[in-house]
Parts: structure tokens; C-alpha cells; sequence
């Protein structure tokens, strides 16, 4: 059994050829062409991963986007015809796992696909039993909750593997090419900036005032959690 991609897009030349590329890659296509419809779908049938255009009829795809992370940590792929870095960091802060740009290739949107789903399935398949806590931060993969003290964190798929990934290693200093690898997969061709907006959305989610308390920016090399080892 295939699994299951909800495309959301009001383009119907956009959605004849991304259906037809992401079912002959073996997915389950179900297609909505407004946001509204793509909001009733995601709920009823689960699906394994969006598709998602920004600029739709009824509700637009931000609004989608932001309804479904406060509901849901499945994995989006934002399509739409805003290029500009802000616009993908925009996205990105939202809550998107990857973020393509008009004009495309349904061959690259295919293969973006199925580099969010191995990412997702690799951190399903590593250490789903184990609860990692650093002082008040506690993560359970295997319920995918993570908190810090009494407070619930909530965070995006991208965030969880981020707060995975450092506080497995506590006191490590990781290059931002490392955060690629552990928390993005090889498959990510994002930049510099992407990487950094992400441990940036992190940090204000876990940290109450100015001074940095968990995430520290170690300059020209990357990001270090907690203290540094010794």
C-alpha cells in the first residue's frame, strides 16, 4: 500500500501533471482545490504528506498551513509561485518541511516528496522507545512530546528533530552542515539561512528571556545546546 500525498492546489494544469508524476512514484493522490477542502481532507483521511499552494481560493494556504500544525505534525511541501528568500522563510517559520517555486519540475517535486517521507521515516525508526531529557527539557519520540518543565512545546516536525538532535548530545558544538545531516536529511538542498531560521523559531520557543539558556550561536561554525563539554 502506497502512501498517501494530498495535493492542494487550484491550478488544474498545475494538478493534472503533479498527480500524474506523484501517482506513477506509487502515492495515493487526493486532491483538493481550494483550502477549505484541503483542510476537510487532511482531517478525514490522514494523510502522509501535503502538497500545499499558498495563494488558494476560500482559504489561503498560510491559513491551512497554520490550522494544521496546531492540529497535526504531518509533513507539507509548500508549492507556490513566490520565490524570494523571505517568502520561503516565511513558509518555512509556518511550519513547511520543504518549499518548491513556479515554474517547476513534477520530477523534482517528486523527488523533494520522498526525501520529507525517508526523513520522516528515519526519525520514526531511531530510538522510537527512548525519552531524552537535558535539565527541563523532556523528548519522547516515541509520542513525539516534548516539553520544558509544566509547558507543552509546540513544534513543528523540523523543530522536534532539531530538539532530538541536541539534546541527544548535550555540550557538542554542530557545524550547520551536521544539522543538515541529522535534522534536514542528505536529500536538503536548502541554505545557510534556512538552517538557521529553524534553530532560530527553536529558540524562541524554548528560551523565556534575552540571555541563551539552551541554544548558543558558536560564531562562523554553527549552534551548541547546553553547556560545552569539557
Amino acid at each position: 500500500m502506497g502512501t498517501t500525498v494530498l495535493l492542494v492546489e487550484d491550478d488544474p494544469g498545475v494538478v493534472e501533471i503533479a498527480r500524474t508524476y506523484l501517482a506513477h512514484d506509487g502515492h495515493n493522490v487526493l486532491v483538493a482545490n481550494d483550502g477549505l477542502e484541503g483542510l476537510r481532507l487532511a482531517r478525514e483521511n490522514d494523510p502522509d504528506l501535503l502538497v500545499l499552494d499558498l495563494m488558494l481560493p476560500k482559504l489561503n494556504g498560510e491559513e491551512v498551513c497554520r490550522v494544521l500544525r496546531e492540529e497535526s505534525d504531518v509533513p507539507i511541501v509548500m508549492l507556490t509561485a513566490r520565490y524570494s528568500e523571505e517568502d520561503r522563510l516565511a513558509g518555512l517559520d509556518l511550519g513547511a518541511d520543504d518549499y518548491i517555486t513556479k515554474p517547476y519540475s513534477p520530477r523534482e517535486l517528486c523527488a523533494r516528496v520522498r526525501a520529507v517521507l525517508r526523513r520522516v521515516a528515519r526519525q520514526d525508526g531511531e530510538g522510537r522507545k527512548t525519552v531524552v531529557r537535558y535539565r527541563d527539557i523532556t523528548v519522547d519520540q516515541d509520542q513525539r512530546l516534548a516539553s520544558i518543565g509544566e509547558r507543552d512545546l509546540s513544534l513543528t516536525p523540523t523543530e522536534f528533530r532539531l530538539l532530538v538532535m541536541f539534546v541527544s548530545d548535550p555540550g557538542r558544538t554542530f557545524t550547520r552542515d551536521q544539522i543538515i545531516d541529522r535534522a534536514f536529511g542528505y536529500d536538503f538542498d536548502g541554505f545557510d539561512r534556512t538552517v538557521d531560521a529553524h534553530v532560530s523559531h527553536l529558540r524562541r520557543k524554548l528560551e523565556a528571556g534575552d540571555e541563551p539558556r539552551y541554544i548558543h550561536t558558536v560564531y562562523e561554525v554553527g549552534y551548541r545546546f547546553g553547556d560545552a563539554k569539557v
